[in-house]
């Protein structure tokens, strides 16, 4: 049976709670116990598929086709260990899911209510699988104290209490703000945020503080007395200057150690970094600088496409290379020329999205990597925009759109290259879409095989010929359209394993351009590049060294 680590946040969000749940998965790792990490999640929404990326930044996808928060995204690149449905809950869905059973009479015709029904159904989705793993580390979005997140305080408190003894401990994340006025650290934030833990019935067991400026011994000694923790169980987190190097630093500040300790596990096995050590090492020595722009439509917010600068990330560590990424929105290029502004770029990555709103201007983008021989990798959205450019240009149908534009303007404007995708297989059975459907959770999602052909760029690749990516979207390339556009030099070196759907297009007199209609960047790792995103970064480096 698991042991359970939850962590919570206080004082402020975004502190970093994901990043050190994370960090402590690889860790704990590192000393040769497996886990699995949890989120969950008070806001109201079943999951975050219809949220906006402005609101919520990216959309994490699992294999098993769940639609997560883009947390899931860290444990797995940290990890290694792939997030299943079961790894990321909401209040809503949790809410959802109560009164699902009431609607059936599961409840017997008792009065529903937050307490033990709500509390119940979090505390049965928290010990899904935890006989399969060492440590379960449970991480509860929002900031203690708010409203929205109480139920799961209380859950996570009456899961501890009925549990054996030891089997539970609470970390807790807080801010030490400095006043730079009177030159302080200040511990009171951190004091009252563990007092309002404490109200509700929850003690920290190891505090993890977030601090610009060292803590003094002194400092650590009164967050300890007043926090009523270990003083070594006060754990400093700095700011770093790559996210990678947190496994390292909460390993230096004694972590991992802490957390053990108040498991009572001792003698406690060695740790092997060695992973995280060539991780950083292939980060910082790197052998020159290569410039990628990526083309999309939420480039104000860069979590957005997180996975996706992650990915380009871990493909500069295959390559020995720093990365630079540089965001440029695709309406620029519905007005202006693109030459002016990718001429310095060594590749153009065109992300995915949805909605018409500056699909013009990837168009552009797409048209300007194929003429110019830029390196090229079309992502989602982005490789339907490469194949929409090809037929416009190439195959001679000057009125090639995506039936999502003409849907979404209530006309039909376009010849659909780009269909909405209305039945497919997944797994032994058949699935059906309708245009009309609810938005949440009716797209295809999830892990699907591809078939590459043999001797393409593609192929040569990833080294095998057949593979399995996440997908996310409702709208597919009509293979009706294949021959006449593999007779302009378009190939299509994917397909769906029956040869109905187009998984991956390439140009063959190109030296590098390839659009996939998955998402690689999803199973991307800093110890394990994704195939795509290493060859990419290989073609940009090689473009370097040609300008």
């Amino acid at each position: 049976m698991a042991r359970y680590v939850f962590i919570t946040g206080g004082v402020v969000s975004s502190l970093g709670k994901g990043l050190a749940s994370a960090a402590l998965g690889a860790l704990l790792q590192a000393r040769g116990f497996s886990v699995r990490l949890r989120k969950l999640d008070p806001y109201l929404n079943v999951d975050p598929g219809t949220m906006s990326p402005f609101e919520h930044g990216e959309v994490f996808v699992t294999d098993d086709g769940a639609e997560t928060d883009l947390d899931l995204g860290h444990y797995e690149r940290f990890t290694g260990v792939s997030a299943r449905k079961t790894d990321s809950v909401s209040s809503g869905r949790i809410y959802s899911n109560v009164l699902e059973k009431e609607r059936r009479g599961a409840y017997l015709g008792k009065t529903i209510q937050v307490i033990p029904h709500v509390t119940n159904e979090i505390k049965d989705w928290i010990s899904i699988g935890d006989e399969e793993v060492d440590f379960m580390l449970c991480e509860i979005g929002g900031t203690v104290g708010d409203i929205e997140g109480l139920p799961f305080f209380e859950a996570i408190r009456q899961f501890a209490q009925e549990r054996p003894r030891g089997q539970c401990i609470f970390m807790h994340l807080t801010l030490l703000p400095y006043l730079a006025a009177s030159g302080e650290l200040k511990t009171k934030p951190t004091q009252h945020s563990v007092k309002e833990l404490r109200s509700i019935g929850l003690q920290p067991d190891v505090l993890v503080c977030r601090s610009e400026q060292p803590i003094p011994d002194k400092e650590r000694a009164k967050i300890a007395l007043f926090c009523n923790v270990r003083p070594d169980s006060v754990i400093p987190a700095y700011d770093l200057k790559s996210i990678y190097e947190a496994p390292l630093a909460y390993h230096r500040a004694g972590l991992d150690q802490a957390v053990l300790d108040a498991f009572g596990i001792s003698p406690a096995p060695k740790p092997d970094m060695s992973r995280w050590e060539d991780v950083m090492d292939r980060l910082t020595n790197t052998d020159g600088e290569v410039r990628v722009a990526i083309v999309g439509k939420y480039v104000q917010l860069e979590d957005a496409y997180k996975s996706i600068a992650e990915a380009l990330t871990h493909g500069g560590m295959a390559n020995r290379v720093k990365v630079k990424a540089e965001w440029i929105d695709a309406e620029i290029f519905e007005h202006e020329d693109p030459g002016p502004h990718l001429e310095n770029f060594h590749a153009i990555l065109v992300p995915g999205g949805f909605g018409e709103r500056g699909t013009e201007g990837k168009i552009s983008a797409a048209r300007y990597a194929r003429e110019k021989g830029i390196p090229y990798l079309g992502i989602c959205l982005g490789m339907q925009m490469a194949v929409i450019e090809a037929a416009r240009d190439l195959a001679g149908i000057n009125d090639a759109g995506s039936e999502e534009f003409d849907h979404e303007a209530g006309r039909k404007r376009f010849t659909p290259v780009v269909y909405h995708l209305k039945e497919w297989v997944q797994g032994n059975h058949r699935v059906e879409r309708k245009l009309d459907d609810d938005k949440g959770g009716t797209m295809r999602l999830g892990a699907y095989t591809a078939v590459l052909k043999e001797g393409s760029k593609v192929a040569e690749v990833y080294g095998e010929t057949t593979i399995e990516e996440r997908h996310r979207h409702r709208y597919e390339v009509d293979i009706r359209y294949r021959d006449q556009l593999e007779a302009c030099g378009l190939v299509f070196s994917g397909m769906s394993p029956d040869g109905r759907l187009p998984e991956i297009v390439e140009h063959k007199n190109h030296p590098w351009f390839i659009g996939v209609q998955f998402h690689p960047e999803l199973k991307s790792k800093p110890f394990a590049p994704h195939p795509l995103f290493a060859g990419f970064v290989k073609a940009a480096k090689d473009q370097s060294r040609l300008v």
